[in-house]
């Protein structure tokens, strides 16, 4: 009879989750192209609330390109590209034991359709992989987390266009054969189910470009997700040890109330957050999808030989990212559209300043539903709290709100892997203060280690370790068993 652990797994993975675009920086150098994250303005003004990449026109891109007065923080991020020796030191210190990362698919093929790949680009990530292993970490790497050329967006509309996937399969396959000996784990595409606030920056497709923006996104999906398909067909022929997985953000939600109609319109809800898991992991579209685009008008191109590479190249893992829960109601329900989800906060919990709720129990849930539902190890690929910190008069930064966010949902991870959930990694976004997504400031941080930068990118960049950096010694130390 099998076993249920009673804590994390000797093996466990203990590490931490950047993205290229919001750390690297140095976006003219080493023969790098313009991505999708490079004409992202910092967003200082409006609700905290409402700071997402939604949508995008061509206007706004030519205006991105031609501005000299803004500020684009991604394009220079924290420097990464050039302190990444010095980072991943400090880093290590904690005890962490993996570090996941995203490739610039700009810095290797600069415009996305170029016929040969960018030497330097290539080389960089060679010497950055390295320094990630010399020091006693495993590299989980990400193919797509933002960094489209973006080449591709105005030239092709993105991922709506279906020669996308030939550009991207081709990026996919040059890196995979470049660090077939160096890197086990991949993530193909960061969050593949954020159409909603991460619109432009995740699709390319600039708005004004197609007639039916939703029908465009779906289409854009499931070039994408075919893209994935293939990339693992190949991935698994370079190396067959290769470990390739999805990955999402957790949108799922609960019902608002008891009453029938909120239970029905959340149960609606969450069968399309599950949709782009479903696809990848299960390898068919499902019928409840297929209705919901009969019923929104949503007409996809959907080939013969695109469901046979769906259907024979499903997902080793699943990964996702969690960060809060929410509700939905039959009238919040009503608004699913474009660029609304139907989701709702929960009264009945504490937010952040961004009003992401803190839900540790609502961590433990989703491990269990998706691993019912899928059956396949799962690593969470980001979980962290973004929030402004201080240089106490001490000189240090004492973050007892991100180590008690942080401590409760290891400790619902534990619980989830005692109910027999397969979880096999824990990795807390940005370990090292980075430029935020949504909003590209980098007042909301996320880190265990402080860098003195502020949302223009003044600052000394000295970095600082957090009382964060020296709890999550701690939880390394002791395999989980300490929080």
């Amino acid at each position: 009879m099998k076993q249920l652990l009673d804590g994390f797994p000797k093996d466990f993975f203990w590490g931490g989750a950047t993205a290229a675009n919001q750390c690297e920086g140095a976006y003219q150098e080493g023969g790098k192209g313009l991505c999708l994250a490079d004409i992202l303005k910092v967003q200082d003004k409006g609700d905290l609330k409402k700071k997402s990449n939604k949508e995008t026109t061509m206007k706004d891109i030519e205006f991105a390109l031609q501005d000299k007065e803004g500020y684009y923080p991604k394009r220079y991020g924290i420097d990464f590209y050039h302190t990444y020796k010095e980072d991943l030191k400090m880093l290590a210190e904690t005890g962490m034991n993996s570090f996941r990362i995203s490739i610039n698919w700009a810095r290797i093929y600069p415009n996305g359709d170029d016929e040969q790949p960018n030497e330097e680009g290539l080389q960089f990530y060679d010497d950055l992989i390295d320094e990630i292993r010399k020091n006693g970490m495993e590299p989980l790497v990400t193919l797509s987390h933002y960094e489209m050329p973006l080449h591709l967006a105005t030239e092709y509309n993105g991922w709506y266009h279906r020669k996308t996937i030939d550009f991207f399969v081709k990026y996919c396959e040059t890196v995979m054969r470049r660090y077939k000996e160096k890197v086990k784990y991949w993530i193909v595409v960061n969050q593949i189910n954020l159409i909603h606030h991460e619109s432009f920056n995740h699709l390319g497709i600039p708005a004004d470009r197609v007639e039916n923006l939703w029908e465009a996104k779906y289409q854009g999906i499931h070039h994408e997700c075919t893209a994935s398909a293939i990339v693992t067909k190949i991935g698994h022929e370079i190396n067959p040890d290769f470990q390739i997985g999805m990955m999402v953000y957790d949108g799922l939600s609960e019902p608002a109330t008891c009453k029938p109609e909120d239970v029905s319109a959340n149960r609606k809800r969450n069968q399309m957050e599950y949709f782009f898991s479903d696809l990848l992991m299960r390898g068919e579209y499902p019928g409840y999808a297929l209705r919901f685009f009969k019923d929104h008008d949503i007409h996809l191109d959907i080939r013969e030989e695109d469901e046979k590479v769906l259907k024979e190249n499903t997902a080793d893992f699943f990964s996702l990212s969690y960060y809060y829960s929410s509700i939905c109601s039959a009238e919040s329900y009503a608004k699913v559209g474009v660029n609304e989800d139907g989701a709702l906060p929960n009264p009945n919990l504490k937010a952040n300043a961004w009003g992401w709720a803190v839900d540790p129990e609502g961590l433990r849930t989703v491990l269990n539903y998706y691993y019912d539902r899928y059956q396949k190890p799962i690593i969470i690929a980001e979980n962290g709290y973004g929030s402004f910190d201080e240089i106490s008069e001490d000189g240090k930064i004492h973050d007892d709100y991100r180590i008690d966010y942080l401590s409760t949902h290891v400790a619902a991870v534990k619980e989830a892997i005692k109910d027999g959930v397969d979880v096999i990694g824990y990795y807390p976004w940005g370990p090292i203060d980075i430029i935020s997504c949504s909003s590209s400031e980098m007042s909301k941080r996320y880190g265990f280690i402080y860098v003195d930068q502020d949302d223009y990118g003044q600052g000394s960049k000295k970095r600082i370790r957090k009382d964060s950096f020296y709890w999550y010694q701690k939880v390394v130390a002791s395999n989980g068993e300490e929080l």
